[in-house]
């Protein structure tokens, strides 16, 4: 089968290297001279006692870091994570990665699993890898997303439930999401995945979506504006085997607009959530523009062809263009 590569790097104007850290950044390094911090945490508890409102940034000399992660709320108004790269306009050349292999098997909510756990309103993430390791058995996330925040230039990979888009208005910019179950999901989240391209691994069965809006007065929303739906590179995935959502939530909206969808993607694009509890009645899942082997078919009756695309707005506000989590470079 073939693997879609990454969008072109001439369409994005602003690529560029950062393999040394901006000005007043707390520095991480696997060999830390004087100043620096051992781990990606000991950095961010170095934030936690500021009371400075200023915007702050970390900087993240290359390795694997093995620990998980969390950002507590910060009196910042912007907190930027930047791992070292020399293509800040893909995920391509990253040299960061985060990773952990925690899962519910082991007794943990949803958030608690995460590998990286982003609960400061403001926060922006460039060019990290994130992982969540455990693998098949249990939902492990590898991010969890709990506020208004950016990601932009990232890898997020796992198995089941690998990103928790939980809450507030999120941006994913050029990133990779990889996994196989219900792998981007959330209750309260308002998201905008811009150019990122979607990978599934190798299984049977699966599911990009699993979106969880339980009302119709609860704010949550995915949209996928182009970008890429592929098998992941090294896996053999039969024609068919995925769909691009199931309904978490009895309410759940998702859109893919303007997407390169190859055949992993099933002819009915959508599927019920269990039989017997389908959760169909009031879900909003569209399509616009798509193109690929993947984007056509006898749709699932309960999905929809748009007749126009989601604008931004929509998902992230009309003030979203000052959002201290927006980058705009990346669009």
């Amino acid at each position: 089968m073939k693997l879609l590569a990454p969008l072109p790097l001439a369409t994005f104007a602003l690529a560029a290297s950062r393999t040394s850290p901006p000005a007043g950044c707390l520095v991480v390094s696997k060999s830390p001279s004087s100043g620096q911090y051992s781990t990606v945490s000991a950095a961010v508890n170095a934030l936690v006692s500021s009371s400075s409102t200023a915007p702050q940034c970390i900087f993240i000399f290359p390795g694997t870091y093995a620990e998980q992660v969390t950002i507590p709320a910060l009196k910042t108004s912007q907190l930027s994570i930047y791992g070292s790269t020399t293509d800040t306009a893909s995920y391509g050349a990253n040299t960061v990665t985060i990773t952990s292999s925690l899962a519910q098997a082991h007794g943990l909510s949803n958030d608690e699993t995460g590998t990286l756990r982003v609960k400061a309103a403001g926060t922006r993430v460039y060019n990290l890898n994130v992982e969540n390791g455990y693998g098949k058995g249990s939902q492990a996330v590898a991010l969890s997303a709990q506020v208004d925040s950016g990601y932009y230039g990232c890898r997020f990979t796992g198995f089941q439930d690998t990103v928790l888009a939980n809450a507030g208005r999120q941006v994913y910019g050029r990133c990779l999401v990889q996994g196989a179950t219900d792998f981007v999901f959330g209750r309260r989240g308002m998201a905008w995945f811009e150019g990122c391209d979607v990978r599934v691994v190798s299984a049977s069965l699966g599911y990009v979506t699993a979106n969880g809006r339980e009302s119709a007065s609860v704010e949550s929303y995915y949209v996928f504006n182009r970008g890429t739906v592929a098998a992941a590179a090294g896996h053999s995935v039969a024609n068919g085997a995925y769909y691009l959502g199931r309904p978490w939530g009895a309410f759940a909206r998702v859109v893919f607009q303007r997407v390169d969808i190859s055949a992993v993607i099933n002819p009915a694009g959508w599927r019920i959530w269990n039989t017997g509890d389908e959760r169909t009645g009031n879900v909003l899942f569209g399509e616009y523009g798509n193109t690929g082997a993947g984007a056509s078919g006898a749709r699932a009756s309960f999905a929809r062809k748009l007749g126009e695309p989601v604008a931004m707005a929509t998902i992230l506000g009309s003030g979203y263009a000052s959002a201290a989590y927006y980058d705009a470079s990346y669009f």
